[in-house]
């Protein structure tokens, strides 16, 4: 099973997340995330359900603050939980793409599980928060995301009016995406020319 655990405890937050990546389909997931910021909660919930992952991401974050050390460490403390629970990079599709719905929002997930941490957004929010998020955080949590689960990940909202529709594809796209890579192959190569990754 690919699983892993990771504490992330600083002077701003005190994070727990275990997180397993499901190599079967059927397999029943539970996920329990409680960061204090309602949409972030939301977001990381579709990110685990829709990307076939087991997640319990506990946060006590310096919310008297702002949304900014949550939300970033949270997906700090994720990305490095996913990039352990998937252990070396062998014998996976290495790269996924996905387009995800939500009404009139449609949004394109592209990830290449690189060890080349790399992160380009267009997401066309306008608001400056949904619910207790800043919209400027989720970029930013896409981001952060990608630095310690090392991959290289690009995420667009292909159009949208909406900027909750708009958010939750991206994170849904995004998802589907992961889960595509991770896929195992039967194989036992590393999935590059290099030989290694």
């Amino acid at each position: 099973m690919r699983t892993a655990t990771v504490s992330r405890k600083t002077n701003e937050t005190d994070i727990k997340v275990t997180l397993t990546l499901h190599d079967d389909r059927t397999a029943v997931q539970t996920i329990l995330v409680q960061t204090g910021i309602g949409f972030l909660d939301h977001m990381l919930h579709a990110l685990a359900k829709h990307g076939g992952m087991s997640l319990q991401l506990a946060c006590q974050g310096d919310l008297h603050i702002d949304d900014h050390h949550t939300a970033e460490d949270c997906a700090l403390a994720l990305g490095e939980a996913w990039r352990q629970a998937l252990g070396p990079v062998k014998g996976i599709k290495r790269f996924g793409s996905a387009y995800a719905p939500l009404d009139e929002a449609l949004s394109r997930a592209v990830v290449d599980i690189s060890s080349r941490p790399y992160c380009v957004t267009g997401l066309q929010l306008v608001r400056e928060k949904i619910g207790d998020l800043s919209t400027e955080m989720i970029p930013h949590v896409f981001h952060s995301f990608a630095m310690t689960a090392g991959i290289t990940l690009h995420v667009h909202v292909l159009h949208g009016s909406n900027d909750h529709h708009k958010a939750e594809s991206a994170f849904k796209a995004t998802a589907l995406a992961l889960r595509q890579a991770v896929e195992l192959t039967g194989a036992d190569d590393v999935p590059s020319t290099k030989g290694v990754l």
